[in-house]
């Protein structure tokens, strides 16, 4: 594995997760293996769990970590052949190459800006920061997906699970803002690659994008969809057909107890930050079946696999 984009760059995704098992277990086992080696993190939006949790992982594993708000007062040109003549300082073929000469691996973390389809979905910010470096670069979120998200929500499904093919439904929920489709696209490509049966409940307006939704069973009924079971994993996203906008929807697509009674005792998922009584109310995220925390205690185990591969391969 040279880079870190996306599910399709894992070589062995059964590898990945047994190594987050083992991180989780043991988790400064490997202590040395990052021993002289410095991460730059470079966050062009802010984070939480993310942020923490890669820095908490790199450090596991004898890593430096260096942190910077990108998206403050940093203007990066990214388009090759631009004239600089307006606002943007900085190339990113000079920025890329400089942080490879003080970094051994480089994190990006960038949202799409929901005006141009193009733009986002290919990826300018994360694919030119791969194109321009010289050391492995990793998602810690894209325009399009979070790999270190759903590699968490896979180690949380396969703890929790209680039987060997459990149903797992992406639900979308309202929200108050328009959010990116990245972990919804992103929880899709890797759930496709995990011995669950995937099922997608969501409004007609709010089809996820061809390339990461083809194959799966898609139901417009909330209520039909959650029926029988294991897992919820609540998420919004913003149109992708009506690209940037969020097409009004009459039904109420809120996360309630009376919705998860139709369920086999399902677990309730969330990324977090997660906006309560808005897309899931208190009652089930405060319940027994939630199982919020410990997703993001497992976003540091997820990263130190990432991490950890990363680290074996520029060693070889």
């Amino acid at each position: 594995m040279q880079h870190f984009r996306s599910v399709k760059d894992a070589d062995d995704i059964q590898m990945l997760l047994k190594k987050a098992m083992s991180a989780k277990a043991n988790p400064l086992q490997k202590n040395l293996l990052g021993k002289g080696k410095t991460m730059v993190m470079l966050f062009f939006n802010p984070s939480l769990r993310t942020r923490l949790s890669t820095q908490k992982a790199a450090q596991n594993l004898g890593m430096n970590v260096i942190t910077m708000n990108a998206g403050q007062g940093w203007q990066l040109e990214f388009k090759d052949g631009a004239v600089m003549n307006l606002d943007r300082a900085e190339h990113v073929k000079e920025a890329a190459r400089v942080i490879s000469q003080y970094a051994d691996f480089i994190g990006i973390r960038t949202f799409p800006g929901l005006k141009d389809q193009n733009r986002d979905y290919g990826e300018l910010i994360l694919n030119q920061f791969i194109k321009y470096a010289a050391v492995p670069v990793v998602n810690l979120e894209s325009a399009t997906v979070h790999p270190l998200q759903s590699l968490t929500d896979w180690l949380t499904v396969e703890e929790h699970k209680k039987k060997a093919r459990p149903k797992v439904v992406l639900t979308w929920a309202p929200h108050p803002r328009i959010l990116p489709q990245a972990v919804a696209n992103s929880f899709v490509e890797w759930m496709k690659k995990a011995d669950v049966e995937l099922l997608i409940t969501h409004p007609k307006g709010y089809e996820l994008a061809p390339q990461f939704a083809a194959g799966c069973q898609i139901e417009f009924d909330q209520k039909k969809a959650f029926t029988g079971a294991d897992f919820v994993y609540a998420k919004n996203w913003s149109s992708f057909s009506d690209y940037g906008n969020s097409p009004t929807v009459s039904e109420d697509w809120m996360i309630t107890t009376a919705k998860m009674s139709l369920t086999n005792k399902a677990k309730f998922m969330h990324c977090l930050p997660v906006r309560r009584n808005v897309v899931v109310e208190d009652a089930v995220i405060d319940s027994a079946n939630s199982l919020v925390i410990q997703q993001a205690a497992n976003r540091e185990f997820a990263a130190q696999a990432v991490l950890e591969t990363l680290l074996e391969h520029i060693d070889t």
